[in-house]
């Protein structure tokens, strides 16, 4: 856990450097930003595709121009840094620490090959159709832990109950290429062998679809917390994975709670 946290702190301080870059401040950068870092503690799965559960931290950051109004976030929501920010439509670079998993990780596990410590990097976009909808997707490319694809869309209505709590929800998809589905759902012959699965080849194709929902309270002007639950449906390569149908689940449930702590400065 203690390795975990450090590679959560690493990574931000690397994401927070390139906001400072001295040559980059010059230019682009210059002007007002805010920089959110925190992260949420889930009751989730033991891995993707699992029936056992367990706690587990996830880290969150966001950086991104200063815009008119508060900008929605969602816990799904990976590391960002908005390189357009128009305040209905931004985009940027994404992306995602992948953690081991092994058969420490689970004991269903045993006999796979490990997903080794990596992360995904890519691109998003979100626009704001009205006041209270967002749509936003991620595109990320696999380094190390697995060389697929995998492409994340999401779309949250959000109203304020009062001044300081709001409401949110809606649809999550996702898809993933054959890279990335045989590093997680991919058994082969030795694999076969040594877990008691049967074989399994996997393509291409959607990997979950699902719902989400979120109760956030704005403690203060810099402080967010919220709960939140959420649901997926594992379907196509994933749902047919000897991982799943012999040792796992399809139905993905994930509880949890949230803490971010916004940061607002200005480069000249």
């Amino acid at each position: 856990m203690m390795i975990a946290r450090k590679r959560i702190f690493v990574a931000a301080a690397v994401l927070a450097g390139l906001a400072i870059s001295p040559a980059s401040a010059q230019t682009w950068f210059s002007g007002d930003w805010y920089l959110k870092v925190g992260g949420a503690v889930l009751h989730a799965p033991k891995f993707e595709g699992a029936s056992g559960r367990s706690f587990m931290l996830k880290p969150m950051i966001s950086l991104g121009r200063q815009g008119p109004s508060a900008r929605f976030t969602s816990r799904n929501d990976n590391i960002s840094l908005a390189l357009m920010d128009t305040g209905t439509f931004r985009a940027g670079a994404a992306g995602k620490l992948i953690f081991r998993r092994d058969g420490d990780t689970d004991s269903a596990l045993a006999g796979l090959s490990p997903v080794r410590f990596g992360g995904e990097a890519g691109v998003f976009a979100e626009v704001y159709p009205t006041d209270f909808v967002r749509l936003r997707g991620e595109v990320r490319r696999g380094i190390r832990s697995h060389d697929g694809v995998v492409a994340d869309v999401a779309a949250d209505a959000f109203f304020d109950i009062t001044e300081t709590i709001q409401l949110s929800g809606g649809p999550r998809a996702s898809w993933a290429s054959s890279g990335y589905f045989d590093a997680y759902y991919g058994v082969n012959a030795a694999e076969a062998a040594a877990s008691g699965l049967s074989e399994y080849a996997p393509g291409s194709g959607m990997k979950s679809y699902g719902v989400g929902g979120a109760v956030t309270w704005k403690a203060t002007d810099q402080i967010d917390t919220a709960i939140f639950a959420e649901y997926a449906r594992l379907t196509g390569p994933a749902a047919r994975s000897s991982l799943v149908r012999e040792r796992g689940s399809k139905n993905q449930v994930t509880l949890g709670a949230s803490a971010t702590y916004r940061f607002d400065f200005s480069l000249p």
